[in-house]
């Protein structure tokens, strides 16, 4: 019927169905609903797939699809807007299912990163893990290291671990550097030496680059057209590095901003190094970097001239302060730009607060009470926010209301919050690595259990209360005949639920 349409009643008019079409593309759904009611014909052109398809795209949904994959646009706009809605209801009454990414005894967490449900882990063992908690049945695969000298001697510490859609990388406490490729299995693919410990380890989001920071040095190591590693650039810096971020989506030559004391630095591989901030006797505290733009918060004098602390936003590509923002007593602990919305910016203070603040005014939109030791991880998107506290306490807030939907609790200080639409990945990891006066063993699990930290992942897709969500051992399958802890013998081995 819809192809025999050749002139659609357009009240004293008759219309080309194409002409139509055009006309009704600037309405939304709830005009495309009523226009459905008024007559046979109205309702086909009110849902005709090109209109919907259009629809769906603009409010964001499946976008990486074609109008020729689903045969009913108008429905599948409803599944996505009803999950959509499901998923929210579930993050603000913490339903959902809860695990934790478990590791042997007898270690202890270093460092934890996470990409798109992929974490990563490094323990005091030099081990090096990976969860893909995208599937319920993940396992955790280890990396395989680069065998030392000889093969003698305890493994180092893990220092510092980074992970993309593409490479994971480790540093270790001896100046080692490990790089693997996701796709190509569990031997490193790169490898290299300082001669130093290592302040900081970056990775490009969405590239192939790693920058790393030693002693007065920062170097900058990336894979050319045919796969060859290589060392764009070298470079001296004054003072001491406390963070470095490489910039995302650059093409060329990788780009990094290195933090060093009270001298923020933007080093290119055909330059030098050029300062892009720099005041004597204010130290940087905390740093990110989104693809145009880099945040940090700065300490200043205080008080005493009137001067409280801020969060500068300069732009890469002019080199100039954007603009400042905030003003508290305490430090700026943590921010997050390059995961927040446009014009938005989240940071955490030690005065216990964390705050949203709206670049286009250059004032805080919000501003939340609730770590008691200072704020240590933050991320935010359109409606929440995710805070997590030294004290190891894990918040999520409402971002328009300024409360506090619900929060969680581990022994250690929160390094890692993560979430996407439907998942949230949080780490407590240990400050001591080797706890004084005890030695952490497989034969006392008690003791592993209290110093060993813990990451947390949630699945708020499942419609379940998460305290009611199953068990970690009860998801054993028909192979294990040992629970996950306290070496518990199960006699009857658990179904895969």
């Amino acid at each position: 019927f819809q192809n025999e349409i050749n002139e659609v009643p357009f009240f004293d008019v008759q219309l080309p169905y194409e002409l139509a079409l055009k006309i009704f593309r600037y309405l939304g759904r709830a005009e495309l609903g009523r226009c459905a009611q008024v007559s046979r014909t109205w309702k086909i052109l009110a849902e005709d797939e090109v209109l919907w398809y259009r629809l769906c795209q603009e409010e964001g949904y499946l976008l990486d699809t074609s109008i020729s994959d689903r045969s009913c646009w108008k429905l599948a706009l409803k599944n996505c807007r009803a999950r959509e809605h499901m998923l929210k209801t579930n993050w603000k009454n913490r339903v959902g299912a809860v695990s934790q990414l478990r590791y042997e005894p007898g270690r202890v967490l270093c460092d934890v990163h996470c990409c798109d449900g992929v974490v990563m882990a490094g323990y005091t063992s030099g081990e090096v893990r990976l969860w893909d908690t995208r599937t319920w049945d993940y396992t955790a695969p280890v990396l395989a290291a680069v065998a030392g000298p000889g093969g003698a001697g305890a493994p180092p510490h893990v220092s510092f671990v980074r992970i993309n859609s593409s490479l994971a990388v480790a540093a270790y406490e001896d100046g080692t550097v490990s790089v693997w490729s996701l796709l190509l299995g569990q031997e490193p693919i790169h490898h290299f030496q300082h001669n130093q410990h290592i302040q900081a380890l970056a990775l490009a989001p969405g590239g192939s680059a790693v920058a790393t920071a030693s002693g007065f040095q920062v170097k900058v190591e990336s894979p050319d057209d045919k796969g060859f590693w290589q060392t764009p650039g070298t470079f001296e810096i004054q003072k001491l590095v406390n963070f470095l971020n490489l910039v995302p989506d650059v093409t060329g030559s990788p780009v990094a901003v290195a933090a060093a004391e009270d001298i923020v630095y933007l080093l290119k591989a055909e330059d030098p190094g050029r300062i892009l901030h720099s005041v004597y006797g204010q130290p940087v505290t905390c740093l990110d970097v989104a693809a145009h733009e880099a945040a940090f918060g700065i300490k200043t004098f205080g008080w005493l001239l009137n001067e409280p602390n801020q969060i500068l936003l300069y732009n890469l590509e002019t080199n100039q302060c954007v603009t400042k923002v905030g003003s508290s007593i305490g430090d700026f602990s943590c921010v997050n730009l390059h995961s927040s919305p446009p014009n938005m910016l989240v940071a955490g203070n030690k005065d216990r607060r964390v705050r949203v603040f709206d670049l286009r005014r250059g004032e805080a939109a919000c501003s939340v009470y609730g770590h008691q030791l200072g704020v240590s991880a933050v991320q935010m998107d359109e409606w929440k926010v995710v805070s997590g506290g030294e004290e190891g306490l894990v918040c999520v807030w409402d971002q328009r209301m300024g409360t506090k939907l619900w929060e969680m609790h581990a022994r250690h200080p929160v390094r890692l919050v993560w979430f996407n639409s439907h998942s949230l990945i949080t780490a407590n990891v240990p400050e001591e690595k080797n706890p004084r006066g005890s030695s952490i063993t497989e034969d006392d699990p008690s003791l592993h259990r209290k110093y060993r930290g813990v990451i947390y992942s949630y699945e708020f897709s499942v419609d379940q209360l998460a305290v009611d969500s199953v068990l970690p051992i009860c998801r054993s399958s028909y192979d294990e005949l040992a629970g996950y802890n306290y070496n518990i013998g199960l006699a009857v081995p658990y179904d895969s639920i």
